[in-house]
């Protein structure tokens, strides 16, 4: 009896902790620009908003459900509830992408004035990521509704999730900052998660599939590139 609920949950466990992946990297690079003191603090807070918008949708599957239903009709082209989140969120993510891309252009260039860099409260980072965590929510919740039908089971792999995301979101958060290339990386990912949700609420079906294999050449030839650039230095030195 106990085994028919096991491989669902490691199953669930695994997709979740792979939806979660392009979360985590948004919080990321939200939560730096905070104060240093205050962004262990600010990623946390964000994991467990994530984590807790995925478990109040979760409970909400009757509304969920309802979010599919046609709003109005443009141009022939009906438009639902989750067509409307999808697309303002892909338009908030390929902004806020280009924003960071340009910001990162920007203080390359100015990387010797003295003025000191801006930063980001927590209540503005925390908002930002909200907004976020709504779209990916919406993703990662009808995920799980598909695979599984037992409501335990889906919170316990949510929570699963969410333990591996606090584990490892420091590190990814420090190795994002000490690799530049791979923030911009990064960022050119949540640009094209951005495009993929645009194109999801205009009822062109991308499959993650693809997405996620091009993100991972993408990581692994970078991979590739730090190894060269490590043995390099070391051998000049």
């Amino acid at each position: 009896m106990l085994s028919e609920y096991i491989i669902p949950f490691l199953t669930l466990s695994l997709m979740e902790i792979v939806l979660g992946i392009d979360n985590l990297v948004f919080i990321a690079i939200i939560t730096s620009k905070v104060e240093a003191k205050s962004q262990d603090l600010a990623r946390k807070l964000g994991i467990f908003l994530a984590l807790s918008l995925r478990v109040v949708l979760l409970f909400c599957i009757s509304w969920l459900m309802s979010l599919s239903e046609t709003l109005f009709t443009l141009f022939e082209h009906p438009f639902s509830g989750r067509d409307l989140i999808l697309i303002f969120g892909g338009l908030f993510l390929i902004a806020k992408a280009t924003l960071e891309i340009f910001d990162k252009f920007e203080s390359d260039q100015h990387h010797k004035d003295t003025v000191a860099v801006p930063r980001a409260s927590i209540a503005s980072a925390m908002v930002q990521i909200i907004i976020l965590d709504v779209v990916f929510s919406l993703d990662s919740v009808i995920t799980a509704i598909g695979m599984v039908d037992n409501k335990a089971v889906m919170v316990a792999a949510m929570v699963v999730a969410m333990c591996v995301m606090l584990a490892s979101a420091k590190g990814i958060t420090g190795f994002i900052e000490r690799h530049p290339s791979v923030k911009m990386l990064a960022l050119s990912f949540l640009l094209l998660i951005g495009v993929m949700l645009l194109t999801e609420g205009m009822d062109q079906h991308v499959s993650k599939g693809y997405i996620y294999c091009a993100m991972g050449f993408s990581l692994f030839v970078e991979a590739l590139n730090i190894k060269y650039r490590n043995v390099r230095r070391r051998s000049k030195a």
